[in-house]
């Protein structure tokens, strides 16, 4: 399953695409996350945002929310990434409002946190909030008051220059896998020289980097799924 801006697909190990949502006219989808068995939740920038829970074998949207917008003529930088909490309530990253913003199943805003750029907000399974900074480059881990616990700044890994960090993975060992997309502040043939994935320690050590820019080349990278955690994903029960 994934987003691919103009709407979200499922496909087979077979590349035999078996689910497509598109995006309406003058809208985006940059978010598709499994919400329970044949459903998944879709964020659809727009005049307004909306949250979308759609049934994949029905083909029938469940759910409908719509979320306050504070900019909805300018639907590129409205969501990057919405999340349904095990709590079942959702969390989304309003990147150009700077912030992360907690809403019930009725569309009730419950918790928020003023983050800079956040891409990505992932709720933690010790009730903590893992953010991305996108063009800031940091990762951030905040309490539930609101308050940092944990960072990462560009400046914590020398070597490998954080540029757009966006999504964000706590595995099941501590450690935070980062997606460093790299094209807005880099031209192509200076890509190379620049890490795609990372992981890192709580102590920020660097664990693990990809750097795949030919045979195959992955290019700038936006997202990535370890497929080696434990969990169930129609369960939230992954830290992504």
């Amino acid at each position: 399953m994934f987003s691919y801006r103009w709407g979200a697909s499922i496909v087979t190990p077979g590349k035999k695409i078996i689910w497509n949502f598109e995006a309406p006219p003058n809208t985006e989808i940059h978010s598709a996350q499994p919400a329970g068995k044949n459903r998944v939740l879709l964020a659809e920038n727009g005049a307004p945002t909306m949250l979308l829970i759609v049934n994949t074998k029905s083909g029938k949207i469940e759910k409908e929310l719509e979320l306050p917008t504070a900019h909805p003529d300018q639907v590129h930088g409205q969501v990057r990434r919405a999340h349904l909490t095990p709590a079942g309530t959702f969390l989304v990253g309003k990147i150009e409002e700077h912030q992360v913003m907690e809403y019930d199943q009725q569309g009730k805003e419950i918790w928020s946190v003023q983050i800079p750029g956040d891409w990505d907000a992932v709720r933690l399974k010790n009730g903590d909030t893992l953010i991305s900074g996108n063009q800031h480059g940091f990762v951030k881990e905040v309490n539930p008051k609101g308050e940092v616990v944990w960072d990462l700044e560009p400046q914590d890994l020398p070597g490998f220059p954080l540029d757009v960090v966006q999504e964000v993975n706590r595995l099941a060992n501590g450690d935070t896998v980062i997606a460093n997309w790299i094209a807005g502040n880099n031209k192509p043939d200076q890509w190379p020289n620049t890490v795609q994935i990372i992981e890192v320690t709580p102590a920020k050590k660097v664990m693990w980097v990809l750097s795949q820019w030919k045979h195959p080349d992955l290019g700038p990278a936006s997202s990535i799924q370890l497929l080696d955690q434990p969990g169930i994903p129609e369960k939230g029960e992954l830290q992504r």
